[in-house]
């Protein structure tokens, strides 16, 4: 691609998931998690244990910030803290059977909307693109 057509794609990725976002964000009922919290546990059920800092630097936020989140998953038994085995000073934060469960809960209201969404207006072949697309946006966001 071109450095002007990679602009283009550049626009349009950003305004269609800055409104996938914001609908996501309207769906959003108390007691569900939010998208940051989310975000941090799903983290720490794909790659483990990390800490705190790790974590901020991971997710761009601030250590603040991070710190926040994290209490409040603490708070509702989804995360713990620990000592780092191997460097007593540390704390890794992990994720309990509580959290896994909650993130492998499909009745969350936001997910069931998706997933119909995805099931009613989406074609097979559609929703197989979605699913791969799903790694490369990892990984831009990663990168950004």
């Amino acid at each position: 691609m071109t450095d002007e057509e990679l602009l283009q794609v550049s626009t349009d990725l950003r305004v269609a998931l800055g409104r996938l976002v914001r609908r996501l964000r309207q769906g959003y009922v108390v007691g569900e998690l939010t998208l940051p919290e989310r975000s941090v546990l799903s983290r720490l059920d794909r790659e483990g244990p990390a800490t705190p800092g790790c974590l901020a630097d991971l997710e761009r936020v601030k250590p603040q910030a991070m710190g926040v989140t994290l209490a409040g998953l603490v708070e509702r038994g989804l995360v713990e803290r620990r000592k780092d085995d191997s460097d007593g000073r540390k704390v890794l934060m992990s994720v309990t059977a509580a959290g896994v469960k909650l993130l492998t809960d499909r009745r969350s209201r936001t997910t069931q909307l998706m997933a119909t969404a995805l099931a009613e207006k989406f074609t097979a072949a559609e929703q197989r693109e979605l699913v791969a697309a799903i790694p490369l946006i990892e990984r831009l966001a990663d990168e950004l």
